[in-house]
This record gives C-alpha cells, structure tokens and sequence, in this order.
C-alpha cells in the first residue's frame, strides 16, 4: 500500500478520511488551525492595502511609479530580515509569543502609515512594517506543522497558505467600500488605520492557542538551537536548497504576477484587466489553487506536487505570451494564472517544517522563505530591465523559466518528507 493511503502509524487512510481532514483535528489542533490562517490573512490584507492606495499617492504627493514601486520593494527587502530574526525568536521564546508579536508590529506600523505625509515618511513607516510581515509566515507556518497530525499536515499548512487569497480579497472589498464612502483625500488613511484591527487576533491567540509541546520539550532538555546552526555542515545542504526551492517558486510568481498583466494590457491592448471582473476571477483561482495543493502535497507528496504546478505555471505563461486571446477569453484565462502560480506555494509550510529539526525550525523556515522572499522580489525589477533589450514577452518568459528549474534543481536533491513524524 502506497504511503498515500496510511496514516503516521502505517494503518490505512480513506479518501473520506482524508477529504474529512478537518474533523479529525482535535481542538488544540483546530485553534493553532486558525490562528495560523487569521494571522496570515490579516498579514496579506495590511500588505496588500498599500497597492490599492498607489494612485491616490501618486496624485497627492507627486510621487512617480518608480517612487511606488521602491516603497513595496523595500517594505519585501526588509521583510526578509523580520523573517530570520522572528524565526530565531520562536525558537528561543515561542512560537505562540512572537506570533503575537508579530501581528501586532505589523498592524501598528500599517495603521502608522496613515498619518504620513510623504514619500519619506512611508518609505521608513513601510520597511519597519515589513519586519512583522517577513515574520509571520514562519513562526505561524512552524507552529501549526509541529500541532498537526502528519498525514493532515500538508492540507493544512496548504489551507493556511490560501489565506493569504483571503486577505488579498478582504483588502479589496475593503478599499472598495473605503473610497465609495468618502472622500479619496481621506478614503486612503482610513483604509490604513483599519489596518489596525488585526491587533485584537492577539487575544484569541493569548486565549485559546497553546504552545507548540515540541518545542516546550525541547526546550525543558536545554538544547535550544542558535541561527548558525541551520549552516552546519549537517544543516547547510538543505538550508542552501530549502532557500533555493523558495527563490524558485517566488521569484516566478512576482515575475509573472508582475509583468503579465502590463504585457497584456499594453501590447496585446487589452481592458479587462482594468476591471474588477478580472481581479475577482483571480483572487478566486489563486484561492483555489491553494487548496488543491493543499490536497495534492499530501496525496503525491511533496516534491511531486512542486513539480507539477512548476510545469503548469511555465506552460500557462507560455499560453498568455503566445497565443492571442480576447478581452473574454482572458478572463477564461485568468484562471489557470492564479490557480497555478497560487498553488506552487501550498507545500512550503508542510515541506519546510518537515526538513529542519525542532529546536531550529524557526530560525530555518524564516531563512529559507525571507531569503527566497528578498531575491524573488528582484526578478521584477530584473525583467524590466531585460525588457529594453529584448521582447517583454521574451523576459517574462525567460525569468520564469528560470525560477521554475530552481524549482526542479532544489527537488532533485532535497528528500521527500510525506508522512514525516516530529520529534523532539
């Protein structure tokens, strides 16, 4: 029998069972459950509220899209940095502790943002908040994979990676109704100071979501790991592709999720993607997407289902930049952009947890996912530039390409990890 249809114990697992995942979670499982997804989901919404408001800045400070776009590259640069040091916290004071910390740091500075009054002041109010926004993912992502049962591990790790769709859709219904409702002047800093809100996650966390009882023993044995660790010689192998694997599958998303809808808008002159219609059939595939790789890491396992939504990225890119379609089939085909390109990240969490020992698992999940965070945002940027030379097309093309052999290079040579039970 396939490891597919066993538990962590050997015994058979039913696709009801596995499609029943939820139900089997006990209730400390289910709490850790939720406060890993809300806390990803308020962290995607605070993030994403900043793209909504780029016009309305640009207009009032006279500031230029160059100026917009330094503002969210930054705020990802110095992400990566929030990432390895909310890692190490985690493992050296807890998982549940620095989440909360986490959520709070980047709901104050997402609220601050609103009182600024130019581009200085948001480019500095922006790059701390990007130190809570690298954190979370990590220690939210390591807390819920050291609670879950092994066989359950990757769907729910997978679901907490849609949440971020979730956040990205509360951060659009939410600047829709800010800016219907009042005057755009002041429109975009009450959408800012509702960015606070996510605070008050904090004391559902105090609550209800214990600490992960992986760590609490390894922590009693005093073998509490250091940062360097994860670069030991018995470490440094898959930390190197762990990041690899990460720079991959970001760097192709920022690339295509980037560039593809300038391509389409300005040489295949296309206006759907101006309207809400568009955004919606995007968010919805991204959601989707999520979720089927929730499912599928852990049906296929972890390396094959990176390897799959790779091969369906690189060719549903191909399909944009070579085949000419229409203002209606481009929404038919926003689809399998957002499904895909979505889908790809849904077994990091699980994939990750699985690779590094306990007592530096914080500290590896952050490095490998911030440093993949920090050189994925640059594949824009590198695309842009490469556009002066040759056709966008060829650029976008070419990056992502590239960013999906990282994807295949780094699963060749890490383990696969499905069913993996933690110790400490």
């Amino acid at each position: 029998m396939s490891q597919a249809t066993k538990d962590s114990g050997g015994a058979p697992l039913a696709s009801g069972q596995n499609l029943n995942w939820y139900g089997q979670l006990s209730v400390p499982e289910r709490r850790t459950f939720w406060a890993s997804f809300g806390g990803f989901a308020l962290d995607g919404m605070d993030i994403l509220l900043y793209s909504f408001v780029i016009p309305t800045l640009i207009a009032a400070w006279s500031m230029t899209r160059a100026d917009a776009g330094i503002i969210a590259t930054t705020a990802l640069l110095v992400s990566a940095a929030g990432g390895w040091i909310g890692g190490i916290l985690s493992d050296r004071y807890g998982r549940v502790r620095t989440l909360q910390i986490t959520i709070l740091w980047f709901s104050f500075f997402t609220g601050l943002s609103g009182l600024t009054n130019s581009f200085e002041q948001l480019l500095v109010v922006r790059g701390l908040q990007g130190l809570g926004f690298g954190a979370e993912w990590a220690v939210g992502a390591a807390l819920l994979g050291e609670m879950v049962q092994p066989q359950h591990r990757g769907k729910a790790l997978g679901f907490v990676q849609s949440a971020w769709a979730v956040g990205w859709a509360a951060s659009a219904l939410i600047y829709t109704a800010t800016y219907a409702l009042l005057p755009e002047s002041i429109a975009w800093r009450i959408l800012f100071f509702i960015g606070l809100l996510p605070a008050l996650f904090i004391f559902y966390l105090r609550r209800y979501v214990p600490e992960s009882s992986l760590l609490e023993a390894e922590r009693r044995t005093g073998d509490t790991g250091r940062f360097a660790e994860i670069f030991s010689p018995a470490l440094l192998r898959t930390t190197l592709f762990a990041a690899l694997l990460a720079i991959g599958v970001q760097g192709g998303y920022y690339a295509v999720m980037t560039w593809l809808p300038t391509f389409l808008r300005t040489v295949r002159g296309l206006t759907v993607l101006n309207s809400g219609g568009y955004l919606a059939v995007v968010i919805v595939a991204a959601w989707l997407g999520y979720v089927a790789g929730a499912y599928l890491t852990d049906a296929i396992g972890r390396r094959r289902c990176f390897a799959l939504f790779s091969v369906c990225s690189i060719i549903t890119v191909l399909a944009y930049t070579m085949i000419p379609v229409s203002n209606g089939m481009m929404l038919v085909l926003g689809f399998p952009l957002g499904f895909f390109a979505s889908g790809t990240y849904s077994g990091l969490g699980a994939y990750f947890t699985e690779l590094f020992p306990t007592r530096v698992r914080g500290s590896g999940m952050g490095f490998a996912y911030n440093f993949g965070r920090a050189v994925g945002a640059t594949f824009p940027t590198l695309v842009g530039v490469l556009s002066a030379d040759m056709p966008l097309a060829t650029a976008i093309g070419l990056f992502t390409a590239s960013a999906y052999a990282l994807v295949f290079i780094s699963i060749c040579v890490l383990p696969e990890t499905r069913g993996r039970v933690l110790q400490a």
